[in-house]
């Protein structure tokens, strides 16, 4: 099976070499409309594999190591980049990129997580795992976005927050609960794309915003499988009963009310066709754009503040916080 090919893609795996094989032939019109047929199969089979993804396949599609990144949607969709660096108090985090650019002609900031892509890249970003000095270089960026009324653009494609001692020590939980407050008061729009893994804290840290979108094989979760199911059952094996429980996918997590849209993506997953992938990404943040925009600030705030607050009530009996207790029996 090709080696970027995920466990259950095994039956296109099998097309593909045959057609690797056929490839190799002198080529005959006989053969050539054999290797169309393989392919068209392998098209099939991949698109009816991934309508039925369970919840840690869907976590296996989110971690490929080829799903595009913060800055391949750059290269596609916006115009002018210009890459900001540091936090102004301790140093330049890798694993978080920010910037000023133009998106559809209109001037913005972009703040995203970079996972980077071989050996080489994946330790210079850190895996994705941000340490304090990204979160406030994140926040650094987008208070100057709203001092020359940017609106802001976020990509999140992270494990968690780095929880080395290093990273403690310089107070990164004091870094994230800093930009949930930050964000919350921003007046200028944000879009916040879920466009590969949610881990934690770490996604949040940069993801309050008047609309939260997910790419149709994203996750966004508390925790990871791996990590739930550790706590939980003390055996790490039982992730995919992990990933099931947690409820992370983009259709559960609409369903639940916490995210505002779920972006398609091509057969197969982003990672197959990055051009098709940013055209869709392209509409969803277009339209939400839009829809932000025309709010006066006032509303915009007000609606976000009341987006959030909304989190938790329908169904799991949490109680409002506006309301006093009901006085108890004696």
């Amino acid at each position: 099976m090709p080696a970027d090919l995920l466990e259950f893609e095994e039956p296109v795996g099998v097309l593909l070499k045959e057609i690797e094989a056929l490839s190799m032939l002198p080529r005959t019109p006989e053969r050539e409309r054999s290797i169309e047929t393989l392919r068209s199969r392998a098209d099939e089979i991949r698109t009816e594999i991934f309508a039925n993804l369970t919840a840690w396949q869907r976590v296996l599609v989110a971690r490929h190591p080829n799903r595009p990144n913060t800055l391949d949607y750059v290269e596609r969709l916006f115009t002018g980049w210009d890459e900001l660096h540091g936090d102004r108090r301790f140093a330049d985090d890798h694993a978080i990129v920010c910037g000023t650019a133009e998106y559809r002609g209109r001037p913005v900031a972009i703040v995203g997580h970079q996972k980077g892509r071989d050996t080489k890249q994946k330790i210079f970003r850190n895996f994705g795992y941000a340490r304090p000095e990204g979160y406030r270089k994140a926040l650094r960026v987008m208070q100057m976005a709203q001092k020359f009324g940017r609106p802001i653009l976020v990509f999140i494609d992270t494990p968690a927050a780095y929880p080395g001692v290093e990273s403690e020590e310089r107070g990164v939980a004091e870094a994230i609960a800093f930009n949930l407050r930050e964000m919350m008061m921003l007046e200028v729009p944000i879009i916040v794309t879920v466009c590969g893994e949610g881990g934690s804290g770490g996604a949040l840290g940069i993801a309050i915003g008047d609309r939260v979108l997910m790419q149709e094989f994203s996750v966004y979760s508390v925790i990871p499988p791996e990590g739930c199911a550790a706590i939980l059952w003390r055996d790490s094996n039982r992730k995919v009963e992990a990933a099931e429980a947690l409820r992370i996918t983009a259709p559960d997590l609409m369903a639940l009310g916490l995210i505002d849209g779920i972006v398609p993506e091509p057969s197969g997953g982003a990672h197959n066709d990055y051009d098709t992938a940013s055209a869709l990404v392209d509409q969803a943040i277009s339209a939400s754009l839009d829809e932000v925009s025309a709010l006066s600030v006032p509303e915009r705030l007000d609606a976000r503040y009341e987006k959030f607050r909304r989190m938790g009530e329908e169904g799991l009996g949490f109680m409002d916080l506006d309301k006093p207790e009901p006085p108890q029996a004696p």
